[in-house]
C-alpha cells in the first residue's frame, strides 16, 4: 500500500482579471507515493506543484478528489495529518531573538515532544550553531534549519518545496547529501524542485506537471529514454531537462 495515495485531486480559484470565474490551479491528477521514497513534482511557475503541496500538507482545502497519507484522508482529518508529516517551505520567518537550540525546544513543545536539540542539530550539520539566531546563518544553513524544524516530530513523510532555491553549489551538495541520509534513515520525501540535476540526482520517480495536470511520471531514466534520447548536443541521450522541455515546451525561470 502506498504510503501517499491521491486521486482525482483538483484545486480551483478564480481568475486574478474576473472574479466570476475560476480556474484549476491543480486538474485532477493521480499519485501513487511507495514508503522509502523521494518523489520529485517538476513544474514551471504556476504548474501546481506547491499548490498540490500545500492540500496533501493540509493547508489548502481540498475541493476534488481524495488524498490519503498513511491511510489518513487529508481532507476529514487534516491535524492527524499535521502528525505525521514535517513541512518545509519555501520561506520561513523565526522569532529571530530566540536561538536555534530554544526554537527547536520550542517547537518540539508545540507537538508535545521532549526532543534532543543537539542530536537533531547534529542530523543537519548545525550543532556548533547551537547558539546562534536565524539572521546569522546563511542561506545553506537556514535551509537546513527548516528541515530540523520540519524533523521535530520524527515524521513518516518530509515534504520539501524548492529546498535549494537561491544556494551556492556546495551549499546545494550539503543540502542534497542532508536529504538522501534522511531518506537511507526511513523518510519518504516528496520535494518540489526548479533544478533538473537535483530531481535527476536524488529522486527515483518524477511527476512533471503543466497546468495542473501531470504530463509524465516514470523513473528520471525511463523518462529520458522516452522523451529524451537524443538531444541534438549530447554523445548518447537527454537529461531531465531536456525531457521537461519537450512536455511543457517551455524553460524553468528561477
Amino acid at each position: 500500500m502506498p504510503i501517499i495515495d491521491v486521486e482525482n485531486l483538483s484545486k480551483k480559484y478564480p481568475l486574478p482579471d474576473d472574479k466570476s470565474k475560476s480556474f484549476f490551479a491543480v486538474d485532477g491528477i493521480s499519485l501513487k507515493i511507495e514508503k522509502g521514497e523521494i518523489f520529485g513534482i517538476l513544474g514551471p511557475n504556476g504548474a501546481g506543484k506547491t499548490t498540490t503541496l500545500e492540500m496533501l500538507e493540509g493547508l489548502v482545502d481540498i475541493d476534488g478528489g481524495t488524498a490519503y497519507i498513511d491511510g489518513i484522508d487529508v481532507n476529514a482529518n487534516p491535524y492527524a495529518v499535521k502528525k505525521i508529516i514535517g513541512v518545509q517551505l519555501q520561506a520561513n520567518e523565526y522569532f529571530d531573538n530566540s536561538s536555534l537550540d530554544e526554537l527547536l525546544t520550542l517547537f518540539g513543545a508545540l507537538y508535545e515532544r521532549d526532543i534532543d536539540v543537539s542530536d537533531l542539530l547534529n542530523k543537519v550539520d548545525l550543532l556548533e550553531k547551537a547558539n546562534a539566531k536565524p539572521s546569522q546563518l546563511s542561506g545553506g544553513q537556514k535551509q537546513r534549519f527548516s528541515i530540523a524544524c520540519a524533523l521535530v516530530n520524527d515524521p513518516k513523510v518530509l515534504f520539501l518545496d524548492e529546498p535549494t532555491t537561491g544556494l551556492d553549489p556546495q551549499a546545494k551538495r550539503n543540502l542534497w547529501d542532508l536529504v538522501l541520509e534522511l531518506n537511507k534513515a526511513g523518510k519518504t520525501i516528496v520535494l518540489t524542485t526548479h533544478n533538473m540535476e537535483e530531481a535527476e540526482s536524488l529522486c527515483q520517480r518524477i511527476a512533471i506537471m503543466d497546468h495542473g495536470k501531470i504530463v509524465a511520471e516514470d523513473t528520471p531514466q525511463n523518462l529520458i529514454l522516452k522523451h529524451a534520447p537524443e538531444p541534438p548536443v549530447a554523445p548518447i541521450h537527454g537529461n531531465i531537462e531536456d525531457v521537461f522541455l519537450t512536455l511543457t515546451g517551455h524553460a524553468l525561470r528561477d
